[in-house]
């Protein structure tokens, strides 16, 4: 399997189109070649392209940013002498210097499959920025880690957020190359774009979106695993409540919840109660952690472990949207009074509770809230905004 970044290195037909065009890298750590080596500098070192500027998204080009709503400052590359904007400081849009910056901008931003990973958003801003001005955007795709699978609620109207870009579901089943494309067309952009696609990249054979000899590297601190992408569609709902997602810890964001004054044992059991089947497809496992800093830092948390991974996964039955909503629904059915939504600043939302920004709208905090909903309303909501969304799709998927 090859990323788009290794086939552009790899043929230089496919680089022709860029000779004497000014060039601008956007990238983060997981910018890497096949061999390991970053994009910034592979680039760099190929004679026949002029790279004038690089950008860093959300936690930085370098990705040494820890948590939300910490913001990286332009630099200059020590190496390479050219601008390092940060589309993660006073501004998140590119501004008129920025875009004057380069005509040509390359995309290679790791993704993970999911609507609240602010470097989707961050491409779409790129991509009308592009378009107001005539630049070229070129996405050099890489793998959707979460693979193909669709699940959650559309983001409503008006619910518009840098975690939440357009209407589409919480795991949306895109590759950046592709989500780029429905950009487009469902804004109506007039934008010279292009995708330098994958090759051998099989979403549907082992793997399940993620190729197995491929190495692993953090998009962003908390972006740890595999195991975490296939979660995170699920458990960045804790980044809206009281309850610990595992900052703090080393395996963030791969719990269902954490908290000192909750039983992971009895919530574990309200759940197979209430929903069974929302637990297929992966292992659940009762454990305690201390987190060192961030939500409940230095108090002993019960929790429960995600394990999509090993024998236990299923990628097909693995719903972490469902999942995540479950624990919720259990914890509010066994602790009615429990301060469960965390009321505060998220990313850049000053108004709306953090759970309803990250759902793209109240519905999810509703029906937690609300004693006679039941899975299955859950369930035909989001069963309904899944299937439109694949139909929406389709015509746009480069890799069957």
């Amino acid at each position: 399997m090859k990323c788009g970044i290794d086939r552009l290195l790899e043929e230089p037909g496919l680089r022709k189109p860029l000779a004497g065009r000014r060039i601008a890298l956007v990238a983060h750590p997981a910018s890497v070649t096949a061999s390991l080596g970053h994009a910034l500098d592979a680039l760099a070192a190929c004679p026949d392209l002029t790279l004038t500027a690089a950008f860093g998204p959300q936690h930085g080009l370098k990705g040494d940013k820890q948590d939300n709503m910490v913001e990286s400052a332009d630099t200059r590359d020590p190496v390479h002498g050219i601008p390092v904007f940060s589309l993660y400081g006073t501004v998140r849009r590119p501004s008129a210097v920025m875009i004057d910056s380069a005509d040509v901008f390359l995309f290679d931003l790791q993704d993970l499959g999911c609507r609240i990973y602010t470097f989707v958003t961050t491409l779409l801003y790129l991509l009308e920025a592009a378009a107001a001005t005539g630049k070229s955007v070129w996405v050099l795709d890489r793998p959707n880690p979460a693979g193909r699978p669709v699940e959650g609620t559309l983001l409503r109207p008006g619910q518009e957020s840098f975690v939440g870009a357009a209407p589409m579901p919480m795991r949306h089943g895109l590759t950046m190359g592709e989500m780029g494309a429905w950009f487009i067309r469902h804004f109506g952009l007039d934008v010279d774009y292009r995708v330098i696609t994958m090759a051998g990249w099989h979403p549907q054979r082992e793997g399940h979106g993620w190729p197995q000899a491929r190495v692993w590297v953090n998009p962003s601190p908390n972006a740890a695993n595999l195991n975490m992408a296939r979660c995170y569609a699920g458990t960045v709902m804790l980044e809206g409540t009281t309850l610990s997602e595992g900052r703090g810890t080393t395996r963030p964001l791969e719990v269902l919840f954490g908290a000192p004054d909750l039983d992971a044992h009895r919530v574990l059991g309200e759940m197979a109660c209430l929903a069974p089947d929302w637990l297929d497809g992966c292992a659940i496992r009762e454990c305690w952690f201390e987190p060192t800093f961030h939500k409940h830092a230095g108090r002993l948390c019960s929790a429960l472990m995600i394990h999509a991974e090993g024998p236990a996964y299923d990628h097909h039955r693995f719903r972490p949207w469902r999942l995540q909503a479950l624990a919720l629904k259990a914890i509010r059915r066994l602790y009615p009074d429990y301060p469960l939504w965390r009321d505060f600043a998220y990313e850049y939302e000053f108004e709306r509770l953090a759970i309803d920004v990250i759902n793209g709208g109240p519905s999810l905090r509703e029906w937690v809230e609300d004693g006679a909903a039941e899975p299955g309303d859950l369930d035909a909501a989001a069963a309904r905004d899944e299937t439109a969304w694949r139909e929406e799709i389709a015509p746009l998927l480069l890799y069957r």
